[in-house]
């Protein structure tokens, strides 16, 4: 009796003595290898267990140890049938498997009533009577293992979160070089000749949205309005190469259609024919009044007379750059700018919503907030508040760009 005491005793001191040692393990941060092995040891060496496999669910599942089976003994195995109904500690040794090799008991490990990962012993070695030693440390192995995979799962954890905050502290980084790149509202030209006015807000932190102005000569400003197709971080590489080549291209001394024809070899050569950049590009002479534009592909900006109250869509151009290796024609527009008009420019995203029926495209709420005697801003704000941009309405789905321009009359803004 004094015996079997004593023998009870140093199986308890040593399941004791065994889970300190993997929990001060854990807590000194060991490495997951070190963690396996461990584990492994216990398993194997003090336990005499012959074949053990661990697969573990995080993502998807792995093998997280295999110590005795076949190495393609997890790719054979369909958890679904072969492994997720088992909820309990189960001895299958007598029962039909579709195991590639002998499994002869099944310990599931579950955190918050859900399987994390289940342990496969097999080869266990059997006493007289048939009865197996290894049943009394199941309940001990399960302990273990549950110990051993919520450890090792929370470091994934841990490691993804660090992982996710510097892809997020690299996209804040990235979104406020993008911001950069693109003029403030408040610092585009407002004098007699010309006053502009802009809206960036993109739909993640960077996007593929852009636009420009610049100051090509005292008496000469260009604008462009920019979206590149698709979203996310290609979007925004191929932009900012974009704004490079557009500022180091766009110059006093070259057409709208000399300038457009490099631009599409520079955005051929960049994207390789996998995006394209659709883009309004404009150039205003305060002496002449003349506005030239080219509309590549872009939705056409809304140019609306004050006075006469006439509303006209810039469509004239070309295909959008990147679409071909070249350009089969460019048609470039001339409007004289006699009466006081504002100029409306914008990207898709301001116009196409998902709605209960899909996805919807429309301008006649643009042009009913357009077509009235409010300033440009007035109009801009309007149109913000309306769509509920800024409160981050559910209907929109995509970068939303606006630039636009007042024009005086003969007599200056006043008429």
């Amino acid at each position: 009796m004094a015996k079997i005491s004593d023998n009870r005793l140093k199986l308890s001191t040593f399941k004791l003595n065994a889970l300190l040692d993997i929990t001060l393990a854990i807590n000194d941060s060991v490495s997951t290898s070190e963690l396996i092995r461990r584990y492994e040891k216990l398993l194997t060496d003090d336990l005499d267990i012959g074949k053990v496999i661990v697969l573990k669910y995080s993502d998807k599942w792995e093998c997280l140890l295999n110590s005795g089976f076949g190495h393609r003994f997890f790719q054979k195995i369909n958890m679904e049938r072969d492994l997720l109904p088992f909820e309990e500690i189960s001895f299958i040794t007598s029962e039909p498997q579709h195991f590639p090799e002998l499994v002869d008991i099944v310990i599931p490990v579950s955190h918050k009533d859900d399987a994390i990962a289940f342990v496969l012993i097999g080869d266990i070695e059997e006493e007289g009577e048939g009865v197996s030693p290894i049943i009394k440390h199941l309940r001990f192995i399960q302990t273990l293992s549950n110990i051993i995979v919520v450890a090792i799962e929370n470091k994934r954890l841990f490691q993804e979160t660090l992982r996710q905050e510097a892809l997020k502290r690299e996209m804040e980084l990235a979104s406020k070089m993008q911001t950069m790149l693109i003029p403030a509202s408040e610092k585009l030209p407002s004098h007699e000749n010309i006053r502009m006015k802009a809206f960036y807000h993109p739909h993640f932190e960077v996007g593929g949205d852009y636009y420009d102005v610049i100051q090509l000569s005292k008496d000469e400003v260009g604008l462009c309005i920019a979206d590149v197709s698709g979203k996310g971080i290609s979007a925004a590489i191929l932009m900012s190469n974009f704004q490079a080549n557009l500022r180091a291209l766009y110059t006093a001394d070259k057409s709208l259609i000399d300038t457009l024809t490099r631009l599409n070899k520079t955005v051929m050569n960049s994207a390789k024919g996998e995006k394209f950049i659709t883009l309004f590009i404009a150039r205003y002479h305060f002496k002449t009044r003349e506005l030239k534009y080219v509309n590549a592909g872009h939705n056409p900006p809304l140019l609306y007379e004050t006075g006469s109250g006439k509303l006209t869509l810039l469509s004239s151009g070309c295909v959008g750059m990147g679409m071909l290796d070249d350009l089969p024609f460019i048609n470039e527009a001339m409007i004289t700018m006699d009466k006081a008009a504002k100029l409306f420019c914008y990207t898709d995203g301001l116009v196409e919503v998902i709605q209960d029926s899909g996805v919807e495209f429309g301008t006649e709420n643009l042009e009913k907030q357009l077509t009235n005697a409010l300033s440009l801003e007035e109009n801009i704000q309007s149109i913000i508040k309306d769509q509920k941009i800024l409160e981050g309405s559910a209907a929109i789905f995509d970068d939303i760009s606006i630039i636009g321009a007042e024009f005086p009359g003969k007599s200056g803004f006043s008429e």
